[in-house]
């Protein structure tokens, strides 16, 4: 390779890995100066848990529609616009002093972040398309982004210590103006010729329906899931993703091909990327309340601790595409969530020892890890591969939508059954005669990590609750991943039945 292709290429590289980051640490670090707000910005616990949903529901609602746009418009020229807007929006993250204006400000800053990162891949599937130089491309994007999202905590941690809470949000604009030098300097421009009109109907029906069952998801524990709110987003989610298909399949260029389904490739990698995020993403929200809540372990120590379910994924994603590419996908991507799931479930007895600790957690930690470093880059690497370089956004917005929403969901669902867990202990080991409805209130407490301000109850009942709940987590992560692996490793090596020739003469 010509050393002025390879400096090139370093550039384009570079340019989305620092996107990635920007778009990692934005979802991980900010758990880390929710303390401070409350504080500071004064904002109750319904608020804090909105500058978190605020982001990812905006992510989910734009994905399909960005690839899209990328298609028909330029992948660089989109590329370049959402780097700006992120970096406008972390500004005016940054420089906000009160609690709506800072959602109003994440939601515009997730937009543009779902749109960056949706850029990111369909860019390095055209800038990389030889064997070597795409393994190599996406192992470092997978790296990057597991840095943005295994060190988000300790890095917002220490911004806001040394900086102020504000530069977690600024320190993104210094970021986007260097990403779009690199850009515009290294990236090549690309487009779908055969993107002659834009979806419309399809743009505005999906990002609808995702937004609503988005929030219905995640707010619906607070609205009361058969609340009269909550069961009408539900219903306009149904009703737009109804309207989204039928304006698919009468589209002459549909942004969503079903077709690509029938690719055993395509269809494998995308299990592979919901069953990640039905396991090891969200589950890291809940992890560092057990160090912490569980194990009695302080900030600092719970930082340190979760680097052992963190650092694999930063070290095993080369190794996962150098297998990929010796041993195939379809073979590399099922084995790597088995690996994720034996974790689970080591964790799980971890977390049930008599003298339950770091060490005890520390093997399904790393296992899960390896697990999830093995198979991030092969599944996003066979998805936007699986298909022609021309509708690389819309592969690239397919795999990204399936972990985006499985991720919302399972977000919500990973923390009813840990309240769930905690509630099913208290009943049946505490005295405190509560009624079942104030019964649920402390047991919701104690999920969230607030052991201290439930009264009335011994610290062993307490733990054993705890305990009891992140084993029913962790249970139900194991097995589903499980699941989801032998569903992705069935399809993948599904034989194709052909129609048997007609031998005359017989």
């Amino acid at each position: 390779m010509p050393a002025a292709v390879t400096r090139r290429n370093v550039i384009v590289l570079c340019a989305i890995c620092l996107s990635c980051l920007m778009f990692g640490l934005e979802i991980s670090s900010i758990p880390a100066i929710l303390p401070t707000l409350e504080k500071l910005l004064h904002a109750d616990f319904k608020q804090l848990q909105w500058i978190m949903n605020a982001y990812t529901i905006a992510v989910t609602s734009v994905l399909m529609a960005t690839g899209t746009l990328a298609d028909r418009y330029g992948r660089k020229r989109i590329f370049m616009i959402a780097i700006l807007a992120f970096g406008v929006t972390s500004l005016m993250c940054g420089v906000t002093e009160n609690v709506p204006a800072l959602i109003a400000a994440r939601f515009l800053q997730g937009l543009s972040g779902g749109a960056m990162l949706i850029c990111q891949i369909a860019v390095l599937s055209h800038e990389f398309q030889g064997g070597r130089e795409r393994a190599i491309a996406f192992g470092w994007w997978g790296i990057v982004f597991g840095i943005g999202l295994g060190f988000g905590p300790i890095i917002g941690g220490a911004i806001a210590a040394f900086l102020g809470w504000a530069w977690v949000f600024l320190i993104h604009v210094l970021f986007a103006v260097l990403a779009l030098v690199l850009t515009e300097t290294g990236v090549h421009e690309s487009k779908d010729p055969g993107a002659s009109h834009l979806d419309w109907p399809g743009m505005l029906t999906l990002s609808l329906s995702v937004f609503c069952l988005a929030f219905y998801i995640t707010q619906g524990p607070d609205l009361g899931f058969a609340s009269g709110m909550a069961l009408a987003f539900l219903g306009v989610a149904l009703a737009s993703l109804i309207a989204f298909v039928i304006a698919e399949k009468v589209s002459p260029r549909p942004m969503f091909d079903f077709s690509v389904f029938r690719i055993r490739k395509f269809s494998g990698a995308i299990l592979g990327s919901a069953a990640m995020n039905i396991s090891f993403w969200p589950f890291m929200i809940y992890l560092p309340i057990w160090f912490q809540a569980g194990l009695g372990y302080d900030g600092v120590t719970a930082g340190l601790a979760l680097l052992a379910y963190t650092l694999p994924t930063l070290v095993m994603p080369p190794l996962g595409e150098r297998l990929s590419l010796r041993f195939r996908p379809g073979l590399v991507i099922p084995v790597g969530l088995f690996t994720i799931g034996l974790g689970f479930i080591l964790m799980k007895f971890g977390s049930a020892a008599a003298q339950a600790s770091w060490l005890t957690m520390l093997p399904g930690c790393l296992i899960a890890g390896i697990g999830l470093g093995l198979t991030n880059t092969p599944v996003t690497n066979t998805t936007t591969g699986a298909v022609s370089s021309d509708r690389a956004g819309m592969a690239s917005g397919i795999d990204i939508s399936a972990r985006m929403v499985s991720l919302a969901i399972n977000i919500a669902v990973m923390g009813f059954i840990l309240a769930s867990g905690v509630l099913a202990y208290l009943r049946s080991a505490s005295s405190l005669g509560l009624p079942d409805a104030e019964l649920r209130l402390v047991a919701e407490k104690i999920a969230a990590g607030n052991a201290v301000s439930v009264g009335g109850l011994s610290g062993e009942v307490v733990h054993a609750a705890l305990a009891q709940g992140f084993g029913w987590v962790m249970l139900y992560a194991g097995i589903g991943v499980w699941i989801m692996a032998a569903l992705s490793f069935l399809i993948f090596n599904a034989k194709v039945v052909r129609p048997a020739k007609v031998q005359f003469g017989e």
